[in-house]
């Protein structure tokens, strides 16, 4: 009996402490299974406010900071200052929003190596905006942009800086971003050498370049930018930096296919301009190579001046003439814009159009969108040039005071007619009362 009930004790005793290791092991295996099923509360707490500080102005951003210490490092994370838009303007002669300088100065100081989208707004025309803007670009030594703008809703702006205080502000960013894709500087004293400085430094990765209106830019500018950056898609230039040269090097195998050209023809003063004429074989082959492009023209020029264009097929898509164009114009434009998909005449005079209406419709087969300014076209015309053009007309943009009543339509009917021929309801717009 003894020796059973030592058995039995020891079996006992041994059962206990097998229990007792079990139940160890399963509270490290509990507790490290609820460490894997339990989120950083922290970390979640942060990544909800960064997805709501996204969302907010940056005023409103900035009070939310003062709110605790926590809120206040997310206001600091560099996820949030990777887009920024400097608005500058002079306090003291302007009620138009602008950046606080002590914001600026703690972006400089915090932010400046996590800025990779930046725009600056300069939203007066004064002189101290632009250079205010000029001063920022030139601290941002740090920094690794990928876009650039510079915007002046009121010129002249940066045209009115000495030419060398802008050029050693953009070479800053031009040298240290080495990443840039987006660059859009249009009315700046940008020039040639600056150029070369943005090639060397960001040809792999330069795809999109807007520099309408910079007078110090040579065609042999332009020209060395689509030599080496052969990656560019999109470019916006003036008539005056296009050449055969250019096209040519757009239209190389290395070179990608271009997207989007935009084309500014501006004259400011009749007869002073002499306006080059583009060989057909260039604009041929850059149609070759880049078949699926946009090519935006938009014409100011004076009715004299237009005599070197439109005079072979060009592959221009999408055209605007923003001062009165000639009969003879838009007549040679139906017989040489075949790609035309867009087409905005803003005046013509008081001779009805109908004829060159019914020649762009009977060539331009692509045509999806036509608005006209102070035209005079007859009803019929009119009528048969929607007929013939049919429900591709997307945007049909035309006043009411350009429609000549005739014997057949008057403006009364006109509407159910082109109406039927779009397949949806049309009105002519009408010229406001006040």
């Amino acid at each position: 009996m003894k020796r059973g009930r030592k058995t039995n004790e020891a079996n006992s005793s041994s059962s206990e402490g097998i229990t007792e290791k079990e139940s160890k092991r399963h509270k490290v295996i509990e507790k490290k299974t609820i460490a894997v099923q339990s989120p950083d509360w922290a970390n979640l707490l942060q990544d909800i406010i960064l997805q709501v500080f996204q969302y907010l102005p940056l005023l409103d951003r900035a009070h939310a900071s003062q709110v605790c210490r926590s809120w206040n490092q997310v206001f600091h994370m560099p996820d949030l200052w990777r887009c920024f838009e400097f608005e500058l303007n002079q306090p003291a002669t302007s009620n138009l929003r602008t950046t606080h300088p002590e914001l600026i100065k703690q972006i400089i100081k915090r932010h400046s190596n996590h800025l990779q989208y930046v725009s600056f707004k300069v939203v007066d025309s004064s002189k101290e905006s632009a250079e205010a803007a000029c001063d920022i670009l030139s601290q941002l030594v740090n920094c690794s942009l990928k876009t650039l703008g510079l915007i002046s809703t009121a010129r002249p702006s940066f045209m009115d800086l000495p030419k060398s205080h802008f050029i050693s502000a953009l070479t800053v960013v031009f040298v240290n971003s080495k990443s840039l894709s987006s660059l859009k500087i249009d009315d700046t004293p940008v020039d040639d050498p600056s150029l070369k400085v943005l090639v060397a430094n960001n040809s792999d990765t330069l795809k999109l370049l807007k520099m309408s209106s910079c007078p110090h830019v040579s065609p042999a500018g332009i020209l060395c930018v689509a030599d080496q950056c052969h990656g560019l898609r999109e470019l916006a230039l003036n008539y005056h930096l296009l050449s055969d040269e250019l096209l040519l090097a757009l239209s190389s195998e290395k070179h990608v296919r271009l997207e989007h050209l935009r084309i500014d023809v501006v004259s400011e003063n009749p007869g002073q301009t002499q306006f080059h004429t583009i060989q057909k074989s260039s604009w041929d082959a850059f149609i070759k190579h880049s078949p699926k492009v946009n090519l935006v023209m938009y014409f100011f020029l004076y009715e004299e001046e237009f005599d070197p264009f439109f005079r072979y097929e060009i592959p221009v898509t999408h055209l605007y003439f923003g001062r009165s164009v000639s009969k003879d114009v838009l007549g040679r434009v139906g017989m040489t814009c075949p790609r035309l998909v867009e087409l905005v005449v803003c005046a013509n005079g008081l001779r009805p159009l109908d004829e060159e209406l019914i020649c762009i419709a009977e060539r331009c087969k692509y045509l999806s969108a036509v608005g006209l300014g102070e035209c005079e076209v007859s009803c019929s015309a009119f009528v048969e040039f929607v007929k013939m053009c049919g429900g591709r007309l997307s945007q049909l943009s035309i006043m009411e005071e350009v429609l000549i009543p005739d014997q057949k339509y008057s403006l009364e009917q006109i509407h159910w007619e082109v109406s039927k021929h779009l397949g949806r309801v049309w009105f002519p717009d009408m010229m406001p009362t006040w």
